[in-house]
């Protein structure tokens, strides 16, 4: 594979100089896939581009008929097999999203598949792929035990492989987003998108580049799986623990895709678990929309860095909606939390008739909605005529549960959040 020039921004190089994919690749893409894949809305988000200082525009992948844009490539690589392979059957592994773009056209498609999906995939993607009526298998603890299982089952079986990103077809049907991203707003001077094997951004900058060739190309990973970063920056940073963002929780990039990103990408960042939520939060709470972690960590990159974005034109793509619902409640609810409007706190208070009725009404006349209540009498260092009383609580933002903390201080009781004390 070719290197990248040296002292040669990414933006000046020929996207299409020797790589394995190119922009003809992604409008041949663009042609065969239209009429079957929705051409989603970009709009522009007023108010968070108020939050960040710039102009965000927000591709809705998430709308997709699957709720991702994985089935883009899985379509176009699908229409390229020969008539025996249609009949022999297709195989695929994935952590969700792309097995639900291979399932679901597949399935429309009258073509035989086989998904497998690792231990730990969410519910509701293993749900969503299965309802396609395709096989579907549940093997290995990561995506890459996954592919080993995928590639042996498929070779026994005679089934075609439908890689999740490191196809040149799949990136080139990842691609037509960019397409239709500049065409509805050709103003955009930077795309930040999700990385995870590399298939969406290297399809996307190979158009981007070959439309705009000053535009910028921003990848986002998880802090937790940083292996494109490790690779394209030479680092050796660990991957490891549950991510929100398990869609690009991936331990080996593309080698495909990696050349790619080598030489079109301008930058790589990571995103923390916290500014991931922090993102799915916003997203539900400003947009109304529901994205998963992988879909909103282009959103946690410009919030965590919006120096780096002032007052330019932004792209996100909201690249997939397949979220459990539990999960959902646990963002938002621990999002509530951080912003200091749902707050636990512990009282130290006299065991007798009348405490809980006097912190009620102290806390009723702050203003402050109590949500739980419990006693613990015997598990606390407390002396034996003293209780413990934790209580949750929500109130309007963090000044105002000061205003509160203040307010128990000032009646005599000693309040204290858990862990704080």
């Amino acid at each position: 594979m070719p290197k990248a020039p040296k002292n040669v921004p990414p933006n000046q190089r020929a996207p299409e100089a020797g790589l394995a994919v190119t922009p003809d690749d992604v409008r041949a893409a663009s042609a065969a896939i239209s009429g079957s894949v929705m051409i989603t809305e970009c709009d522009q988000s007023r108010t968070l581009s108020d939050i960040c200082g710039c102009n965000l525009w927000l591709k809705f992948e998430n709308l997709q008929f699957t709720s991702t844009f994985k089935e883009r490539g899985a379509l176009n690589r699908l229409l390229v097999l020969s008539a025996e392979e249609r009949r022999r059957g297709v195989i695929a592994m994935s952590a969700g999203n792309h097995a639900q773009g291979v399932a679901y056209h597949a399935n429309r498609l009258g073509i035989p598949a086989t998904i497998v999906m690792p231990i730990g995939t969410p519910m509701v993607k293993i749900e969503n792929t299965r309802r396609h009526g395709v096989e579907t298998i549940i093997s290995g603890k990561t995506l890459e035990e996954a592919a080993e299982f995928a590639r042996a089952h498929g070779k026994v079986q005679e089934l075609t492989m439908i890689h999740p990103y490191d196809d040149p077809l799949i990136i080139a049907g990842q691609g037509t987003i960019a397409l239709e991203m500049l065409a509805s707003v050709p103003q955009l001077d930077v795309l930040v998108i999700p990385i995870g094997g590399g298939g969406l951004i290297s399809g996307m900058a190979i158009a981007a580049k070959s439309l705009k060739p000053e535009l910028q190309i921003v990848g986002v990973q998880a802090q937790l799986y940083p292996s494109m970063y490790n690779a394209i920056k030479g680092q050796h940073l660990p991957m490891r623990g549950d991510t929100l963002a398990e869609g690009i929780a991936v331990k080996v990039p593309g080698r495909i895709t990696t050349e790619i990103i080598r030489h079109l990408v301008d930058e790589i960042v990571l995103v923390t678990e916290d500014q991931i939520e922090r993102a799915v939060a916003m997203l539900i709470a400003i947009e109304k929309t529901v994205v998963e972690g992988a879909g909103a960590t282009g959103l946690a990159a410009v919030l965590a860095a919006p120096q780096r974005f002032a007052g330019r034109n932004v792209g996100l793509v909201l690249t997939g909606g397949n979220i459990d619902t539990r999960l959902i409640a646990s963002v938002l609810t621990r999002e509530l939390a951080r912003e200091g409007r749902l707050t636990q706190i512990a009282i130290d208070i006299v065991d007798r008739p009348g405490q809980l009725a006097a912190v009620s009404a102290l806390l009723a006349d702050a203003g402050a909605n109590i949500i739980e209540v419990s006693h613990q009498r015997t598990f606390s260092d407390l002396p034996a005529k003293g209780t413990l009383l934790e209580v949750v609580i929500e109130t309007r933002d963090r000044v105002h549960l000061e205003e509160v903390m203040k307010r128990l201080g000032e009646a005599g009781f000693v309040a204290w959040l858990p862990g704080r004390r």
